[in-house]
């Protein structure tokens, strides 16, 4: 990735529905360009989607968690196997005892019991801690 791929993704990350148009005059270059760069940046799977992110408080019923994770052996497919589960909505590698830190949101504990199950029964997670959230004071 060069220093324009960058640029286009930290725009997309500000607001991932900003048009090409916009987006091309931002960055000071063609629609053509940045539709091809965004194309390209999916096909390599650099950009696996886009979202919508919420104020905290706006969402009512929903669980938030921290899970601390443990891997043993090859951490690139837990990666993968974490990234593909419903309910982790970010995941971070992380140094200490723990190896991968992942943000889980679901609609109730009983999601949060099945979810840490299925994320336990991931070959080479070893253990996990996970922690709610309970109150933020900024997001």
């Amino acid at each position: 990735m060069d220093d324009l791929d960058q640029q286009l993704i930290a725009r997309l990350r500000q607001n991932a529905r900003t048009s090409v148009a916009e987006l091309a005059q931002a960055l000071k270059v063609s629609r053509g360009t940045i539709a091809n760069r965004m194309a390209r940046l999916e096909r390599e799977g650099v950009i696996t989607g886009y979202t919508l992110r919420l104020r905290p408080d706006a969402v009512r019923d929903e669980v938030r968690a921290w899970a601390s994770i443990a891997v043993e052996g090859h951490q690139q497919r837990v990666v993968l196997a974490l990234l593909g589960l419903p309910g982790v909505s970010a995941l971070h590698d992380t140094n200490g005892r723990w190896d991968v830190l992942a943000e889980l949101k679901v609609g109730d504990l009983t999601e949060l019991s099945a979810l840490l199950e299925r994320v336990r029964a991931i070959p080479g997670v070893s253990a996990t801690e996970t922690s709610l959230h309970l109150k933020s004071w900024r997001a």
